[in-house]
């Protein structure tokens, strides 16, 4: 495991802190990421867990973990999404992308199931900043293992406007 991770109370995901990421305007240039794909039934992921253990075994291997963790989840069918995982540079065996532009974000906290209310919440706060929603992208910042351990399960959503 990478000392980043080692270093959180867990040994897993490090403790969220929501105050950056709430309510605020980010923008990426050429922001470098991982890309993967994690199959779905309903929405419900089936293989995630296997899809990040083989990225960040690949990611730690090429020395490329951020010094904060960023994993942006496109749930783009019922049968799939599309995982980015923020990175440092290239990592060999992977599939990179960069992402570009300005995103509103949202800090929400929850169970997973409570998603289908913040989205509509999302895109009114959008529209009140005068925006529009190109896409809407899902930070999920804990497993869930570890959201128990915290006692909060916080998603951040960010919409390219």
């Amino acid at each position: 495991m990478d000392k980043l991770y080692e270093q959180s109370e867990t040994g897993c995901c490090l403790r969220f802190d929501p105050e950056p990421w709430d309510s605020k305007e980010i923008t990426f240039d050429q922001k470098l990421f991982v890309k993967d794909r994690v199959r779905s039934f309903l929405h419900i992921p089936l293989n995630f867990g296997k899809v990040m253990v083989r990225n960040m075994g690949r990611i730690q291997a090429a020395g490329a973990v951020p010094p904060e963790p960023l994993m942006l989840c496109d749930e783009n069918s019922l049968w799939g999404s599309d995982v980015y995982i923020a990175v440092t540079k290239d990592v060999p065996g992977a599939e990179m992308v960069r992402f570009s532009g300005t995103f509103l974000t949202r800090v929400f906290e929850g169970p997973y199931q409570d998603i289908r209310k913040w989205i509509p919440q999302m895109k009114d706060y959008v529209e009140a900043k005068k925006k529009v929603m190109e896409k809407l992208y899902f930070f999920y910042t804990t497993c869930p293992k570890c959201a128990k351990f915290y006692g909060k399960n916080y998603v951040v959503l960010l919409a390219k406007v």
